[in-house]
């Protein structure tokens, strides 16, 4: 995954053309205050001044000197540069808005609710914070399921519309590694709790972001008996399949569990997982099967039951039947 060194930032873009408009505008103040003073020292009043056998009369037009060749030449070079420099900013400028060629290196949909920020990426995860590796294509899918807010983060130059119903796409590249405390921030006035809009960017190097996702991608799954004892024997095998995405099924087998425990770092697809948990041939346990919602960091706990623990139950409820048709059967009695 990379985007290529030659890729500009947002900020790069942005800091070129604002470098380029200064540079020009310092130089062609230069030379019209330049000019200015020497034509202002040039035609002063003096007591030899003699006098302007062209000076027009009232009513005349001014015919100027010369043939005209000094107008002409400034005008076709002023007309050169304007049309470059615009030529120039457009290009930069559609930079911004298609972005880099290669394909982004992360994908985030960008999800405003009044009043906080969530993010899920396209491989399943959603972290509290937008963690991005340095120096890579980060595309983002900007939307509200609310009132309109503007998702913007000022150091990196993006800002996106976060309107209900409709999807806002934009893109940066950032370079400053750290973590970025409040750098996102609503920039639509969209309630009370408007100030408070914000969000915090992580940027961390290539090894270390991918490390993080790694980190995401651990679920921890416990099983115990109806007492909260870990179950160490019985299990035979435990099975997670992906509800939505095919390709990412996944079986252990019970001999990986350690004192009812085990710790799986393969997954590499956030979403919804249907779990089976299968107790081995002859065991006292009944199978399980729940629904995982698996998008980062997760330990779930699975307690497993016997069947004597449910006949347990429905002989209690049995016996309280008894015990009210034996007191039934009193009532009976005493009537007689």
């Amino acid at each position: 995954m990379g985007t290529g060194a030659e890729d500009m930032t947002r900020s790069d873009v942005f800091g070129d053309i604002f470098l380029v408009f200064l540079a020009l505008g310092t130089l062609v103040g230069i030379l019209v205050i330049s000019y200015t003073l020497y034509n202002s020292y040039k035609y002063r009043d003096t007591e030899d001044r003699s006098d302007d056998e062209n000076l027009p009369a009232l009513g005349e037009l001014p015919t100027g000197g010369g043939s005209g060749k000094k107008l002409f030449v400034s005008f076709i070079l002023s007309a050169i540069v304007v049309i470059a420099l615009i030529v120039w900013t457009y290009g930069m400028l559609l930079y911004v808005e298609d972005g880099p060629d290669e394909e982004p290196a992360v994908e985030v949909d960008v999800q405003g609710a009044t009043f906080s920020w969530s993010y899920e990426y396209d491989n399943g995860l959603e972290p509290t914070e937008l963690v991005v590796p340095a120096g890579e294509h980060v595309e983002l899918n900007v939307t509200s399921i609310d009132v309109w807010h503007t998702f913007g983060i000022s150091q990196e130059r993006v800002k996106a519309d976060a309107i209900p119903g409709e999807h806002d796409e934009t893109w940066f590249i950032a370079d400053e590694t750290g973590t970025h405390e409040g750098a996102i921030e609503c920039y639509e006035l969209c309630g009370s709790g408007h100030s408070n809009m914000e969000g915090d960017l992580v940027v961390y190097e290539q090894d270390r972001y991918e490390e993080w996702v790694d980190e995401q991608f651990t679920l921890n799954i416990t099983v115990e008996d109806g007492n909260e004892e870990p179950v160490t024997d019985g299990v035979d095998e435990i099975t997670l399949e992906h509800t939505e995405e095919d390709g990412h099924d996944y079986s252990y087998d019970g001999s990986e569990f350690e004192n009812g425990s085990i710790t799986i770092n393969e997954i590499d697809q956030g979403g919804t997982y249907d779990l089976v948990i299968t107790p081995e041939d002859g065991s006292q346990f009944e199978p399980v099967e729940e629904e995982l919602d698996f998008t980062g960091p997760t330990e779930e706990t699975y307690t497993l039951e016997s069947p004597d623990d449910e006949s347990s139950g429905d002989d209690e409820s049995g016996n309280t039947n008894d015990g009210d048709d034996e007191s039934g059967s009193g009532d009976q009695g005493g009537e007689n």
